[in-house]
Order: C-alpha cells, then structure tokens, then sequence
C-alpha cells in the first residue's frame, strides 16, 4: 500500500507540475466562432496545439464581434492578444506582402521547402512584430464571384459594384467593375440593400453567411488561392521555451498538411448545398475565362510590388523557383 500510495503521489506531483506550466494564448480571429474557416481551420489548429504540447499549451478564441477584421492586425502587435487568425488582405494597408501568398501555388510542402514561408515569417518579425506560425491553405483553387444577377455579356461585371478586399481590385476592375471593401460579415446587408451587386470570396463560407437569400448566382470560373495565416505576437512567442515553440510549429506543419484535400472537399459539399437552397450557376465568357489565372495573380502581385517593391521581388523570385507563381 505504502509503494502505491508513493506511486500515486508522484504522478500527482507530475501534473501538478504539468498544471503549473500550462499557458493560456489568446487567438483574435478574423471571422465568427462558428463560420467555416473558424471551425475547420484555427478550431482543428487550437487542438493540434493542445495535443503537440501535451496541454501545456491551450488557446483561446475571440472573434470578430470583439475586433473588427480589419482592425485585428494593430490589437495582436501591440500584445493585447497573442494570436491572430486572419486573411493578410485585412492588413494590407499595414503591409501588402502576406496578401502575396494568394498568387503563390497552394503545395505546403514547397512553399516551405522553397523558403516562402521563412521569407514571409522573418519579413514580419523584423517589421512588425509579428511572427508567422502557418499559412494553411483552403483548397486547390480558392475564389469565385457571387452575384445578384447572371452574367450578360463581356466584361462580365461591367458596372457592378464587386464586394473584394484589395487583392480582388485589379482583377475586378480588368472585369468591369469597381471594388467595395468589406469584411465578410457586412457583405450580406450590402448586397440585400444594393450597396454590391456581388461579392468576390473563397469556394466556402457563402452558405455560412447566407448569400444564397440575398445573392442568386455563382459565376464559374474558379480561380487562384485563399492562403489564411496564423500569426504571433512576436514577443509573446519569444516568451515561450524551444520545446513549446517547436510543438506549434508542428502543429502549423500538420495544419497545412491536411487542410487542402479537407477544403476541397467542403467546397463540393458547399456547392451542392447552395444549389439546393436555389443558387444557379453563371459563367464568364470563354475569353475572359481563359484570362483568370493571369489577372488574378498579376493583380495581386502588382499591390505587392507596388507598396513593398524589394521584398515582393524576393518573394516572387522564390516562387517561382518553387515553380509556385509565374
């Protein structure tokens, strides 16, 4: 009895150990607690986190009905959170280089073979305090119109007012149309009151956020790559010993590892769902089509080279050496 007894009071000892060293960080996301991206790409992160550290390390998630998405940036770098779930788009007015990752072929593995990654993450360490944990990215393909009324002819949005962060704006105003800025949250009472007349996102999230009630169609075709990040208050991740640190990082490195076949996935699913709740489907001329590629990913590296012209020129020279960007 006396060696159980000693037995059992190690292991107390053991977790009350464990208990002591166990740290809360706090995530400020970019989208609502039970939207798509939330629940299939910073929950699944926040569990591979507790399970790498041994539940040394929990986080805690608060959304945007706290921060504004494109407010979040400032919040995380001044250490108020130290953690933030985002697309690099809501920050492009602080830095336009993390936005660059959309016009970089979505493989996790040369992204981070080809340096991408660690070109990115040390760009923001070294000017803005913040540390790039994992770029995950939400599928092969990542992006389509939705619009209120079908396509009628060429340029395809002539006229129309296109909901778009500014990575979307060279591409939508080669189309035709003008680019509004807004978080994805605001999108449905714009286009309910004729604010847009559509809305430029990834192939999931519109059933969340219930377009199908106030948007009729879905433009075909398809084109480049939604790359959110997760990102960290740099000294709050100084402040973490190397084990700690290491076990994120391999929670980031199995996060993008899984999140591209699990998105493409969703976005049949998602599909499917929307054309039974009465979406149909619209296309863009076979021209303008055949152009997509291009004006996305010239669109959104000339914002890039625009506003950071020595870094995105790196970036874009590791790249394409990852045969990852034209």
């Amino acid at each position: 009895m006396t060696k159980v007894i000693g037995a059992l009071s190690g292991v107390v000892l053991a977790l009350s150990a464990t208990w002591a060293q166990a740290q809360e960080m706090r995530m400020l996301g970019g989208f609502p607690e039970g939207f798509i991206f939330t629940r299939e790409m910073a929950k699944p992160f926040m569990d591979l986190v507790r399970e790498e550290t041994g539940g040394a390390v929990t986080v805690e998630f608060t959304g945007p009905d706290a921060v504004p998405p494109l407010e979040q940036f400032e919040p995380v770098q001044a250490g108020v959170f130290d953690l933030l779930f985002t697309h690099p788009a809501y920050h492009a007015g602080t830095t336009p280089v993390g936005l660059a990752i959309d016009a970089i072929g979505s493989d996790p593995t040369k992204r981070r073979e080809g340096g991408i990654i660690d070109f990115i993450d040390q760009f923001y360490q070294d000017n803005h305090g913040m540390k790039l944990i994992a770029a995950p990215a939400t599928g092969t393909k990542g992006f389509r119109y939705f619009l209120k009324e079908p396509i009628a002819g060429e340029p395809g949005l002539d006229g129309l007012k296109i909901r778009g962060t500014v990575s979307y704006h060279p591409m939508i105003e080669a189309l035709g149309g003008s680019g509004v800025v807004l978080g994805g949250g605001d999108v449905y009472s714009a286009l309910q009151t004729g604010v847009v007349d559509g809305a430029a996102w990834g192939l999931t999230g519109a059933r969340d956020f219930k377009w199908y009630e106030v948007a009729g169609y879905m433009a075909d075709p398809v084109f480049g790559q939604v790359g959110v990040m997760i990102f960290a208050n740099l000294d709050s991740w100084n402040g973490l010993d190397a084990d700690t640190q290491a076990a994120i990082e391999r929670a980031a490195v199995r996060l993008e590892m899984g999140a591209i076949e699990r998105f493409d996935a969703l976005a049949v699913t998602e599909k499917q769902e929307l054309l039974d709740l009465g979406m149909k489907m619209t296309s863009f001329s076979e021209a303008e089509g055949a152009q997509f590629e291009s004006l996305w990913s010239n669109g959104v590296w000339s914002i890039a080279e625009k506003n950071a012209p020595e870094s995105a020129a790196v970036l874009r020279d590791l790249a394409r050496k990852a045969g990852l960007s034209d």
